[in-house]
C-alpha cells in the first residue's frame, strides 16, 4: 500500500514546473531562441565573483574531511555565529548562533518550521496571492490552509485576516517581497498585523506564529525597505535562503531563525531541531555552509533585474497590458485582458510565450512573469507580447 497523497503529488507537478517542462520540450522542437520562457524563478544574473573565488579557495586550502564531513545537525557553530553577527549588525537584532538552524534552502526551512509549529487540524493563514507549494507544505503536516486575499494594492488585508483567526490558528506565512506580485508589505501594514496577532493571542489564550518566508529580502528597488519581522512581533520564525541573493538556487542553502523573544524559546527551537531530524535533514550541505561567512552581505547585481522590470512595465503599458508594479523580487503580475488566467496563458503559448496562470497562487485573473532572465531575451520577446496584446483588441 502506498501513500496516495504522495502519489498524487508525484504524478502532477506544480503549475510552474509543468510549464517549465513544457518549455524544455518546445525548445527542443523549434529552438530555444524561439521560445520566450518566463516560467521559473531561476536567476540568470551570475553569483558575485566572491562566491566562486571562495569556493575554489575552500576546496584548495581546507581539509577535505572538515570541508565535506558532517556538521552538527543544526549547522556549523562558527557559521551560525557569523550569520547571527551579520543579522545583529544589519537589523539591530540580538540573536545568537543558538537561534539558527541551517537548512537545505527555504523550502526545507518552511517544511521544518511548519512541522515544528503545527499539529493535525491546526490552521495556517496564507495571504493570497502566494507561492503554491505553501499548500503542499501545510497539508503534508495535516494542517489546513486558510487563504486570505490581500487588498486591491496587494497589501495585507488586516480585517480579513482578523476574520480568519480562530482558536485553531497556529501561524501566518508572510512572504515579502512577495512571490508572485513583487509587493513589499509596508511597515504600517506589518505594525497593524503585529498588533492584531498580539490582541488575538490574548483573546484566545493561544500562541500564533509569524513564519516569515524571505528569500527575496535583498531584491528590492527604488530604496524600498523590507521590515524585519522579529523587530515587530516576538513569536516570529524567519525562513531565509541564499538562492536569490547569491544566485545559488541549485545549491540549496538557507536557515531557520527563531526569534530569541519567542514565547518558550527553548521549546520552539528544540521543535525546529526535532522537525529537521524527523524529516531526515541530517545537516545542510557542509561546503555551502562554510562558504557563507565569506560572502555575507554580498548580493548579485540587482540592477539587471531593475532594468528588466522597468523595460517590461513601460512596454506593457504602451501595449495596454495592466500590471502590478513590483517593489521587490523578480516577478511581474499581469492582469488577464479577458479576466481568465488560464485563457490568457494558453493564448500566450500560441505566441510561444510561457507565463504562469495565477489560479494556483490563490488569485484568479492574472499571470506571473519571471523576469530574472537576460535583458536580450525580454527584448526578443517584445514583438510576441505586442501580438498577444493586440489579439485582445
Amino acid at each position: 500500500m502506498i501513500n496516495q497523497k504522495m502519489r498524487e503529488l508525484g504524478a502532477r507537478r506544480s503549475v510552474i514546473r509543468e510549464l517549465f517542462e513544457y518549455g524544455k520540450k518546445r525548445k527542443a522542437e523549434i529552438g530555444a531562441e524561439n521560445v520566450y520562457d518566463f516560467s521559473l524563478g531561476n536567476p540568470s544574473v551570475p553569483a558575485p565573483d566572491s562566491v566562486n573565488e571562495n569556493l575554489v579557495k575552500l576546496i584548495k586550502e581546507e581539509s577535505s574531511i572538515l570541508l565535506h564531513g558532517y556538521t552538527s545537525a543544526q549547522g556549523d557553530a562558527g557559521v551560525r555565529a557569523a550569520i547571527a553577527d551579520y543579522i545583529n549588525k544589519t537589523q539591530g537584532e540580538n540573536v545568537t548562533a543558538d537561534c539558527l538552524y541551517m537548512t537545505v534552502g527555504a523550502a526545507a526551512a518552511l517544511t521544518i518550521s511548519l512541522t515544528a509549529l503545527t499539529t493535525p487540524g491546526a490552521e495556517v493563514i496564507v495571504p493570497a496571492p502566494y507561492f503554491p507549494e505553501y499548500k503542499v507544505f501545510i497539508e503534508r503536516c495535516g494542517a489546513v490552509i486558510r487563504e486570505v486575499m490581500c487588498d486591491s494594492d496587494f497589501q495585507l488585508d488586516i480585517s480579513a485576516i482578523e476574520e480568519a483567526i480562530n482558536e485553531k490558528t497556529a501561524a501566518i506565512i508572510i512572504n515579502s517581497p512577495n512571490n508572485p506580485t513583487g509587493a513589499v508589505f509596508t511597515e504600517e501594514n506589518i505594525t497593524a498585523l503585529s498588533a492584531l496577532l498580539k490582541k488575538k493571542e490574548e483573546e484566545l489564550g493561544t500562541t500564533i506564529y509569524i513564519i516569515a518566508d524571505e528569500p527575496y529580502r535583498e531584491l528590492v528597488y527604488d530604496g524600498v525597505k523590507v521590515p524585519y519581522l522579529t523587530k515587530y512581533y516576538d513569536n516570529t520564525i524567519v525562513c531565509y535562503s541564499y538562492s536569490k541573493s547569491l544566485s545559488l538556487p541549485g545549491e540549496r542553502i538557507g536557515y531557520v531563525l527563531v526569534s530569541p523573544r519567542c514565547l518558550d524559546f527553548v521549546s520552539v527551537y528544540q521543535a525546529v531541531c526535532g522537525a529537521g531530524r524527523a524529516l531526515g535533514f541530517v545537516c545542510a550541505p557542509s561546503l555551502l555552509q562554510k562558504l557563507l561567512p565569506l560572502c555575507l552581505g554580498e548580493v548579485s547585481d540587482v540592477s539587471i533585474y531593475d532594468r528588466n522590470r522597468k523595460l517590461l512595465i513601460d512596454t506593457f503599458t504602451k501595449y495596454g497590458l495592466e500590471t502590478v508594479k513590483p517593489d521587490g523580487a523578480f516577478y511581474l503580475f499581469i492582469k488577464s485582458p479577458s479576466g481568465d488566467a488560464t485563457e490568457f496563458c494558453e493564448r500566450a503559448k500560441k505566441h510561444e510565450i510561457l507565463i504562469v496562470p495565477s489560479d494556483d497562487f490563490g488569485a484568479p485573473g492574472y499571470a506571473r512573469l519571471s523576469y530574472c532572465v537576460k535583458t536580450e531575451e525580454i527584448e526578443r520577446a517584445l514583438p510576441a507580447f505586442r501580438a498577444l496584446a493586440e489579439s485582445y483588441k
